[in-house]
């Protein structure tokens, strides 16, 4: 690795994302963290796994975080598992910037059940570890910026999906960027 790698591709201001946001700014507070720990469940975790086979860290978080959810465990219990075992196993992975990546999306997801900014940070730590899968870790920037568009559109329609139409308790979202 000649150069050094970004931890995350795309833009808070690309139009994708903007609309990404809109959307997101329609649903429930409970069908965008089932959509965020469904897609982290389905796209992240499988890409870690094949990075570091044997690390439950970030399903864990994945778990923990749904377990939250349902009532049955403390918001306090779930954060510490998001902190010092998805985000630690993410700051443990220099060297391998897809599971690094991969971890970090899965940490943001997880973290999404109480913080709405988190919902950005799935899609722009996913876009990375997709892209340096996808691409290895040499391609351009432009190139990475593509695959990450892409990962907007994937992400977008997966929240399609499951959106509830005229959601009437829409979710406060404060992204912070």
């Amino acid at each position: 690795m000649s150069r050094k790698l970004r931890k995350t591709y795309g833009g808070v201001n690309a139009p994708s994302v903007v609309a990404l946001m809109r959307l997101i700014e329609t649903q429930g507070k409970m069908t965008v963290a089932n959509w965020m720990l469904d897609y982290a469940e389905r796209e992240m975790l499988p890409l870690f796994a094949r990075h570091c086979p044997g690390d439950a860290r970030p399903a864990h978080a994945i778990a923990a975080s749904r377990e939250w959810l349902d009532g049955k465990v403390k918001l306090p219990y779930v954060k510490n598992i998001i902190l010092n075992e998805c985000h630690t196993a993410a700051r443990e992975l220099d060297d391998n910037p897809v599971a690094q990546a991969a971890a970090s999306a899965i940490g943001q997801s997880a973290g999404s059940i109480h913080a709405a900014p988190h919902l950005l940070g799935l899609y722009f730590y996913a876009a990375a570890a997709i892209g340096y899968d996808r691409l290895g870790l040499d391609a351009s920037a432009a190139e990475y910026e593509v695959v990450a568009e892409e990962v907007c559109a994937d992400y977008t329609a997966a929240l399609k999906a499951v959106a509830i139409d005229d959601e009437p308790n829409p979710a406060k979202c404060k992204w912070n960027c």
